[in-house]
């Protein structure tokens, strides 16, 4: 997956966050900023092409402090949305 079309919806505000990654950002205490921020200078790890509705990544970035972040984000191309999946603070023991 392109990583530069999520960016991009992030930019001209073209999100939409799912009810599963806003209770786990509640959960890690991430602030939409930071998870945007992370993405916006992260790189796609792993890609989900068979991933239904829409192909999904995982993109590892860092937050403002330095923090890691992983999110799954998936782009809804014929609407250029990107949806956020999930998020979370990964496990430094993994």
């Amino acid at each position: 997956m392109d990583i530069t079309q999520i960016i991009h919806a992030i930019q001209v505000n073209r999100v939409n966050i799912t009810q599963h990654a806003h209770k786990e950002a509640i959960d890690d205490n991430l602030l939409l900023d930071e998870i945007f921020h992370s993405t916006q200078n992260g790189e796609v790890i792993e890609d989900y092409t068979t991933d239904r509705p829409y192909p999904s990544c995982l993109i590892f970035g860092r937050n403002q402090d330095n923090e890691p972040v992983h999110t799954v984000w998936a782009y809804a191309a014929d609407s250029e949305i990107a949806i956020l999946i999930t998020v979370y603070r990964p496990d430094s023991n993994q």
